[in-house]
């Protein structure tokens, strides 16, 4: 195993031992507050799935998560700041202008400070071994590298990208006004389209750090906001 897959492979240990915290975590939290949102550990071990697509990162045409030729500008930086500007205008347009009314409680999408930063780092994780890590790695090894024999890949991850970029706005289809819905749907699609183009130019960090820098804005610091200056 050369230095770069070995690095990736212990950086995803860390991340599954961050998850498991956030499990122990969120259970101890749910026995004296009510509204916890709890991970248990069948959650925590379908992040299991994710390992053997560690192994075949290059294989596939990828960086490793820990690649010696990407600088952390654009793994971690760049990346984090690109997440921060889908971030703002989801908190200006949801957080407030469609939310006028003084906060009462922690909105749905929010969970208290500091137990937010495991939940949702490790809600992250998840979302992104799910959408980008096993489906892009799978289809850019089997088909662009073991059956193309290397043709086609732009193609095929293009097509790849624009499926998984799809799948998130689907899911989450918004209710409200016409213009809401696109504005959701089309920021949705756009984040998760340039996560599959960072992942190819920087890795799984890369495209990881996009979504973490979004929710760094809208789940953590809103709920910071929120809990410790609107409800006190």
């Amino acid at each position: 195993m050369n230095p770069d897959k070995k690095k990736s492979l212990l950086f995803f240990l860390l991340l599954l031992a961050i998850a498991a915290i956030n499990v122990l975590w969120g259970q101890s939290l749910a026995q004296t507050n009510t509204g916890i949102r709890v991970w248990n550990w069948n959650s925590w071990l379908i992040l299991l799935a994710g390992l053997p697509f560690i192994f075949i990162q290059k294989e596939a045409g990828l960086p490793e998560l820990i690649d010696h030729t990407v600088t952390n500008r654009y793994r971690i930086w760049q990346p984090l700041l690109i997440g921060f500007l889908f971030a703002i205008p989801d908190v200006i347009i949801v957080g407030f202008l469609l939310h006028p009314e003084p906060y009462t409680t922690l909105p749905p999408f929010l969970q208290p400070f500091p137990y937010s930063l495991s939940l949702y780092s490790s809600g992250a994780l998840e979302i992104e071994i799910f959408y980008r890590l096993i489906p892009i790695t799978l289809v850019l090894w089997l088909i662009s590298e073991k059956l193309l024999k290397g043709k086609h890949r732009e193609i095929v991850f293009w097509s790849i990208a624009i499926l998984t970029a799809i799948r998130e706005p689907l899911e989450q289809w918004p209710s409200g006004s016409t213009w809401f819905i696109v504005y959701a749907t089309a920021s949705g699609f756009a984040m998760n389209l340039w996560q599959a183009y960072q992942y190819r130019k920087a890795g799984f960090i890369g495209a990881m750090m996009i979504r973490y820098g979004h929710y760094l804005i809208w789940h953590i610091l809103l709920g910071v906001y929120i809990e410790f200056f609107v409800l006190r």
